[in-house]
């Protein structure tokens, strides 16, 4: 069996990523497929608690501590569920992976993007996906969002709208860097819209 397809979903808090994975994978399965939908940090027994560590905690975490959890979860996800599933033949679909690292945690938190890219692909064994779909908002119109559907923001979500910039200019930068692997999508058009043109880049891939 050949090897599956590694799409993975990026973009600021309030993007739409979920949304956008969930139609993903109704429209892969509706072309047959073997999906599996998951999610860094979370996609595992241990990353639930991981993330409930990096999102939750109460008091501060250090930067590099931060980094280094998020790279602990990715080791274990990547070793027992996403390797697997594409050994497998699947189209694994991921809300998250190394790119959020070095936006996040590289620009958001100020520290080396190539350090926490390093650490990352490292525990990742150097998986990279096929595609990268990045779901572009500002700081601003996500906050709206936000606002709108929560009443309690996790630790990231509540950061300035400094540390949201700095996020947003790391994901362009990437996404300039690597054209061939990205797909960069305006987040506020409509969802019918954004879905159907990441179908289309997808199709190529099956």
């Amino acid at each position: 069996m050949s090897r599956g397809v590694f799409i993975t979903l990026e973009g600021g808090d309030g993007s739409g990523k979920s949304t956008q994975a969930e139609l993903l994978r109704e429209w892969l399965a509706l072309q047959g497929r073997s999906v599996l939908r998951t999610r860094e940090p979370g996609g595992t027994d241990l990353g639930v608690e991981v993330r409930e560590i990096v999102l939750h905690h109460r008091g501060d975490i250090a930067p590099r501590a931060e980094a280094l959890l998020y790279a602990a979860d990715r080791a274990h996800h990547i070793a027992t569920v996403v390797r697997p599933a594409l050994e497998r033949g699947d189209v694994v679909i991921q809300d998250r992976y190394i790119d959020s690292s070095v936006a996040y945690q590289g620009a958001g938190r100020v520290l080396d993007p190539d350090a926490v890219r390093g650490i990352s692909e490292w525990a990742a064994e150097g998986l990279a996906p096929d595609l990268t779909i990045l779901l572009d908002i500002d700081a601003d119109a996500a906050r709206d969002r936000l606002d709108a559907a929560r009443t309690r923001y996790d630790r990231l979500e509540a950061e300035a709208a400094a540390f949201h910039d700095r996020v947003r200019a790391a994901y362009l930068a990437l996404a300039d860097a690597e054209p061939h692997r990205f797909l960069v999508v305006d987040a506020t058009r409509p969802v019918v819209d954004i879905a159907a043109e990441i179908s289309k880049r997808v199709a190529p891939l099956l």
